[in-house]
């Protein structure tokens, strides 16, 4: 086993350790990272989300200057019971080629692989720098992401590609589905169970606007394109959670539905849109000031769709020695840099399936893959 390795294994549980559920604090993980690459960087900034319990890292090893590279991952992971896992979550196993833990593969596995190079970028004269993105939230609308994406575009330098590490099986991923996150808070009027005629019952309402987002999921099953490559190839609506009530016999004053879609088109995600305000608009016509619906957009995040021949495309196809390229239906923070003008693919070890399970695990292999095309990237961009 490779010293590189051992490095990256030794990070790792330390990066399972800090337990960055999106609903915690990531700065101590922030901090760790910091302390690991602040000898190795020529610059590292910070910024925050508003409560500044949260914050991105950008970390640039090499010249300040525009071409570089972005190797970006995410830090927020799910919830994880413990009651499910074999062992701790926050606890890193290894068992035989494996290493288990919340987030080993979503995405800290990657993340790992970053931070163990950062000795050997910086040993290197790199013509070209390369950036260690770190983001928070991105499980709940990639909200971190865009505050990062932000100050780059405003104070630079510009980078000539990111590589965007979510689990791919280190498989060149030039395209994804969008992800749009939902709440919906449908309130009532509370009341007795015996006279439902006296009040109005959001759950039953939150029923039926669940009704309907199940039939519109229906109805896009048939507007996919049939030369869609996704799986499956058309947009998708999914219901996360349900709160609301608070005993059978009292009408519920509230009700919170978390949905999401996954949209191919932006037209899709408009007709869904639309038919969710004509819902609401019919249904306050016929109760009035009784009853009332308020979506929150959580984050709407583009599709990525890399041309072929764009330059993290071209790298990575290098850095691999591959052509082959895959699409996937879950979203990333590709989209957004994307939409920054940045050319982006999607490359990470781990596979998506053990991704927020119980038991989550991404394996030695997939661990050494990643390395091998980090070091790849820091020889391109070196003169030596």
């Amino acid at each position: 086993m490779s010293q590189r390795l051992d490095a990256g294994m030794l990070l790792l549980a330390d990066l399972v350790g800090f337990p960055t559920v999106t609903s915690e604090s990531n700065l101590d993980l922030i901090n760790y990272a910091t302390d690991h690459l602040g000898p190795h960087a020529s610059e590292v900034r910070l910024t925050y989300d508003e409560t500044r319990r949260k914050a991105n890292l950008l970390a640039t090893i090499g010249p300040l200057t525009d071409g570089g590279v972005i190797l970006s991952g995410h830090t927020d992971v799910v919830p994880a019971e413990e009651g499910d896992w074999a062992g701790a979550p926050f606890v890193a196993m290894r068992r035989e080629q494996r290493i288990y833990g919340r987030g080993t593969a979503d995405m800290k596995g990657f993340i790992a692989c970053a931070l163990a190079m950062a000795p050997f970028y910086s040993s290197l004269h790199l013509s070209r720098p390369i950036h260690i993105a770190l983001t928070f939230d991105e499980e709940v609308g990639c909200r971190g992401a865009r505050v990062l994406i932000d100050d780059l575009v405003v104070k630079g330098p510009k980078p000539s590609a990111a590589i965007v590490g979510e689990p791919t099986s280190m498989s060149i991923v030039t395209a994804h589905k969008g992800c749009y996150e939902y709440t919906t808070t449908i309130t009532g009027v509370e009341g007795h169970g015996s006279q439902p005629h006296l009040g109005v019952n959001a759950v039953e309402h939150a029923a039926r606007f669940v009704n309907l987002l199940l039939e519109l999921g229906d109805a896009l099953k048939t507007s996919a394109s049939g030369s869609s490559l996704f799986d499956p190839p058309h947009t998708t609506i999914s219901v996360g959670t349900i709160r609301g009530g608070s005993a059978r016999n009292v009408l519920a004053g509230e009700c919170v539905v978390e949905w999401e879609m996954r949209p191919v088109t932006r037209t899709d995600a408009e007709m869904v849109l639309g038919e969710l305000n004509r819902f609401e608009t019919e249904l306050r016509a016929s109760l009035g000031g009784d009853i009332y619906l308020m979506t929150v957009c959580e984050g709407e995040v583009g599709g990525l769709e890399s041309d072929l021949s764009s330059n993290a495309v071209r790298l990575l196809s290098e850095l691999l020695d591959t052509s082959e390229t895959a699409t996937v239906p879950f979203g990333t923070e590709g989209g957004l840099y994307q939409l920054a003008g940045i050319p982006t693919a999607v490359c990470g070890p781990g596979s998506i399936e053990v991704a927020h399970q119980p038991n989550e695990y991404v394996t030695l292999e997939q661990l050494e893959v990643c390395l091998d095309m980090m070091q790849g990237l820091g020889e391109k961009l070196s003169n030596t």
